[in-house]
């Protein structure tokens, strides 16, 4: 519920996590144009409620602010001026002139706005976002606390912003990198889970960096600074498991010539990580259901009962619910790992992530000189499905680099699978319809247009006639403008 400005308390710091769905954020040139902007208003003295506020303001740690409803910030915390480059009063600004440097609001600039979003609802509003701070581009978790006035309207907001170091949307970062609307939906699921102890369950296809993400569930959650252990479960063999996990007490079996921890309690505290999960033999899950119910253990061959500690996170690219309707996975036991599931996407539901991911490997590839792609090759890539994900993207680019010998990559360097399954249609180098909505960069109207009609004359279950009438034209003028780009085709063959 949103705070009564005559019951104001503490509660403003708490994170309850009620909130909005996640948003994720356009690149610049789409709203940083010649646009009008909401005209500034000179500095007035704060009301004393809004003093009160503005006090409130300098408990949090994080950057904070306080807000009109018509998206001015009236009051900044010394972290959000540090971050933002603004004064105490916000130097006029409003909030996403600050954040983004937009010159509308977020929600008229493609974005979510949960600001908006409190006015609407009455109640505390969150959304994933990347802001423009003094140190580059970065995600952050914008939460917003509508404050009520004693007739009960909303008088001010205050909005929290939570900064995510463990991810970037830009290169240059040793964490998770992207800003695709799939990814921020992603990173906005790990900035909810990552602060509690809910196991979280990490569900996607191999090569996609669940194990990556498990670390940076840990690295954001009060545990970081405890050990992250990581358990490759299907490289376990049934007699293997519960030695490994429990571990075993000297003459437990034969080659136990000494006592040794198993890796739970190398996690003790920290966070276990279950890789594969669904791999484990059905046999052993239920040992694992024992632990995640009672945390406590034996180790093999021992009699002690010991105290487990940890905060449990999945993954696996498998099936699990098919698997439980198959018998070949506990009920129970999924039910019990399934808290908090979060959808890792694969990499061709990324593709203006692309770019990134590729200078943020050719960083952490080991290479003499860090790969170079020339714009062909890129276009190849982002034409490719990769069955393998971010792993095989890594691949190809390795290879490829040692077979550029330092100099640019080209298409000739890229595998022949990679060329192969890249050559399809115009447009789809720019993600097919959806890079025509969303580009990465802007581009000619006629060149869109172009592309747009090339793709409904294609996908059209109708005639020409009922397709010129869905597209609001004549059926001449549909007919000439098709004859065209036949013309353009038979030029360029």
């Amino acid at each position: 519920m949103p705070l009564n400005i005559a019951r104001l308390n503490v509660s403003i710091g708490q994170r309850d996590g009620v909130g909005s769905g996640v948003g994720y954020a356009f690149q610049d040139p789409f709203v940083r144009g010649d646009v009008t902007s909401i005209p500034k208003k000179e500095t007035a003295p704060l009301d004393p409620d809004a003093g009160t506020l503005r006090q409130v303001l300098d408990v949090f740690r994080e950057p904070a602010i306080l807000l009109s409803p018509d998206y001015r910030i009236l009051a900044a915390n010394g972290a959000y001026q540090r971050i933002y480059g603004t004064d105490r009063d916000g130097s006029g600004r409003t909030c996403f002139e600050a954040s983004h440097g937009f010159r509308r609001p977020c929600d008229e600039a493609g974005e979510s706005c949960p600001l908006r979003a409190a006015l609407g609802s009455g109640h505390r509003e969150r959304v994933l976002h990347v802001h423009h701070t003094e140190a580059g581009r970065e995600h952050v978790d914008v939460e917003l606390l509508p404050i009520r006035g004693e007739g009960g309207e909303i008088r001010y907001l205050i909005e929290r912003l939570h900064h995510l170091p463990v991810s970037a949307p830009q290169a240059g970062s040793g964490g998770l990198v992207g800003r695709s609307k799939a990814f921020n939906a992603m990173l906005g699921m790990i900035s909810r889970v990552a602060p509690s102890n809910a196991s979280a369950l990490l569900l996607g296809e191999s090569g996609t960096g669940k194990e990556l993400i498990a670390r940076a569930i840990h690295e954001a959650s009060p545990r970081k600074k405890l050990p992250f252990v990581p358990v490759e479960c299907s490289g376990l063999t049934e007699t293997l498991f519960e030695s490994e996990l429990f571990g075993h007490e000297r003459g437990a079996f034969t080659g136990a010539t000494s006592a040794k921890a198993g890796l739970v309690e190398a996690a003790a505290g920290g966070t276990l990580f279950l890789d594969e999960v669904g791999d484990i033999p059905l046999s052993q899950q239920v040992k694992l259901l024992r632990l995640l119910e009672t945390h406590a253990y034996r180790r093999v061959g021992g009699v002690e009962s010991r105290r487990a500690d940890f905060r449990l996170v999945c993954a696996t690219h498998r099936d699990l619910e098919s698997m439980v309707r198959a018998g070949e996975f506990r009920e129970d036991l999924y039910y019990r790992i399934n808290t908090f599931p979060i959808e890792v996407p694969p990499l061709r539901a990324r593709a203006e992530d692309l770019p990134l991911l590729v200078e943020a490997l050719g960083e952490r590839l080991d290479l003499a000189v860090p790969p170079r792609l020339e714009y062909e090759a890129l276009k190849i890539l982002k034409q490719y499905s990769f069955p393998g994900n971010v792993r095989e993207l890594r691949n190809i680019l390795e290879r490829a680099a040692l077979l550029a010998d330092g100099e640019a990559i080209r298409p000739e360097h890229l595998p022949d699978r990679v060329r192969e399954g890249g050559q399809s249609p115009s447009g789809a180098e720019t993600g097919g319809l959806d890079g025509l909505l969303h580009p990465q960069s802007l581009r000619p109207l006629d060149e869109i247009e172009r592309e747009y009609l090339r793709h409904a004359a294609a996908v059209y279950p109708g005639d020409r006639r009922a397709l010129a009438k869905t597209l609001g034209i004549s059926e001449r003028s549909l007919y000439r403008r098709l004859s065209q780009l036949e013309d353009d085709a038979n030029e360029r063959d």
